[in-house]
């Protein structure tokens, strides 16, 4: 998925913890096997290419295109599966991989708090300690090291944190509508949702909407939250962050 991936596992037996993040760990490898698009051996390529039918891709696969189907829909077509004409379900494959790796851990290592970060996309469930909550960083995309915000988990069992923009890696959002780069006024989407899966995706697809949709789109869909910030350095956010910030 060419991007990192940290773990930070509060409580829990210590050689279950181990096996359980072995276990992640390896299931990341193995979506990046199966839906790399910069491998031309994975069975998205391979599906893209017509070389193989859905039917005979991994149950992973049918999964992932039935939930980017769902993204489709509710996003009005601004987010998709296809990158310039292609076969590209990468777009949600990193949250919805992030999200089921914290889970597994949960629940196999009977942990107190577990947080996996994505390239900067994060999963929290549960506590890291007593009367502490996980607290995110939002980076500032105009000033590098900077955040723009710190999102507290206080009070939620599981909160997820994703970002879509342009700082990081430049223009590789596409307008779905033309098969271009998104010609937007944002540097950056926050989106704050219980699971990264969607997050991930409603980020991207409110990223390239632009300002203004964008953050109407949001504020439509329940459970949500989001941190915009133009190029100007305007900060828009839903009704409901503020809740979340500290």
């Amino acid at each position: 998925m060419g991007t990192v991936f940290s773990f930070d596992v509060r409580g829990g037996e210590p050689a279950a913890v181990r096996a359980a993040l072995d276990e992640a760990v390896a299931e990341l490898h193995r979506a990046d096997e199966v839906f790399s698009t910069y491998r031309d051996d994975s069975e998205v390529s391979r599906l893209a290419r017509g070389e193989l039918t859905l039917d005979a891709c991994a149950p992973e696969v049918a999964e992932v295109l039935e939930l980017a189907a769902e993204a489709e829909r509710v996003s009005e077509g601004w987010f998709s599966t296809r990158y310039r004409g292609r076969l590209d379900p990468t777009g949600i494959v990193k949250g919805w991989a992030v999200e089921r790796a914290a889970r597994r851990i949960t629940a196999a290592a009977g942990a107190g708090g577990v947080s996996v970060n994505g390239g900067g996309d994060v999963q929290v469930l549960g506590t890291p300690g007593a009367e502490r909550p996980w607290r995110v960083g939002v980076s500032d995309p105009l000033r590098p090291g900077g955040l723009a915000a710190v999102v507290s988990a206080a009070g939620a069992a599981e909160l997820a944190v994703a970002t879509s923009g342009s700082a990081e890696r430049g223009a590789h959002v596409v307008d779905p509508r033309t098969g271009l780069s998104a010609v937007t006024d944002l540097l950056s989407v926050t989106v704050v949702a219980p699971g990264l899966t969607w997050a991930d995706c409603w980020a991207t697809a409110a990223f390239a909407m632009g300002a203004r949709e964008g953050l109407r789109w949001l504020e439509s869909l329940p459970g949500v939250e989001g941190l915009l910030i133009t190029a100007g350095d305007e900060v828009r956010c839903t009704g409901g962050l503020a809740a979340w910030l500290g």
